[in-house]
């Protein structure tokens, strides 16, 4: 229950969506199997729906924690004849704690804040509704707030904000919050950056690559793999890949057995 409770905090920490979380692609070993149509939010909406034939939305991005407590349930009824009720409701019951937790530090992290403080959810739940108003990319909008320092009263995020007046008024109750920290802004870059990806393999990018590969071109392959290999360092060499998405590129339909 804690291992798959740790999972779904990882996932929704860097935008990550399975998209076919059945019961059998589930495992004790807190993993899951059956990467088909998995797919990285691109512009922030938490009800991503990245598998095609999810047409009510079952697996969407915002779900998937709900979703992988009704798979422990389920496995719950299987183990029934070996525990207890009580154990079962023991052993279930540990998993919002455990993903609130491991959610709540990880995000916290990708903020900056090293210290725990009463005002850092609204901190977090107002950028999540600047982004889901706007549009904001997910991975771009956490690396490029990993570049902020504590007193400059600029910062590189403003220019990605179309309504600049919310974002001033978000960011100055942002950096107020760090100011509060007792770690530098070098320090603080770089617990964020170890936190916040640079790369992630999005769908147009692996959909160009798998281009490329039918025409005996398999170099952006090459370079994919190997700039993941380490996607949370900065590698200027691979800067392209950490570009936005064309608007084709957000709107791909990825299904099980792609």
């Amino acid at each position: 229950v804690k291992r798959t409770a740790r999972l779904m905090a990882h996932w929704q920490t860097v935008g990550f969506a399975h998209g076919v979380m059945n019961t059998d692609n589930m495992s004790i070993l807190g993993i899951t199997m059956d990467y088909g149509p998995f797919g990285f939010l691109d512009d922030y909406a938490p009800s991503y729906i990245c598998n095609h034939s999810d047409h009510q939305g079952r697996y969407a991005f915002d779900n998937q924690p709900a979703v992988a407590l009704w798979n422990l349930h389920r496995l719950g009824q299987a183990l029934s004849g070996l525990l207890t009720a009580e154990q079962l409701q023991r052993g279930l019951a540990a998993y919002e704690p455990e993903l609130m937790a491991v959610y709540g530090q990880q995000m916290r992290t990708k903020l900056g804040f090293s210290e725990r403080d009463s005002q850092d959810n609204d901190l977090l739940t107002g950028l999540l509704s600047l982004m889901i108003k706007e549009g904001r990319d997910y991975t771009r909008t956490f690396r490029l707030l990993s570049e902020v320092e504590i007193h400059s009263a600029q910062s590189p995020l403003r220019d990605d904000f179309i309504d600049r007046a919310a974002f001033d008024s978000w960011y100055s109750r942002y950096r107020a919050r760090l100011q509060q920290e007792s770690i530098d802004d070098a320090q603080r870059q770089q617990m964020m950056k170890a936190a916040n990806p640079h790369y992630i393999l999005r769908n147009y990018l692996a959909q160009q690559a798998i281009d490329h590969a039918e025409k005996d071109d398999i170099q952006l392959l090459q370079r994919l793999h190997q700039a993941l290999q380490q996607p949370f360092a900065d590698q200027p060499e691979f800067n392209d890949l950490a570009e936005l998405p064309p608007e084709w590129g957000k709107h791909l339909e990825i299904s099980c057995s792609s």
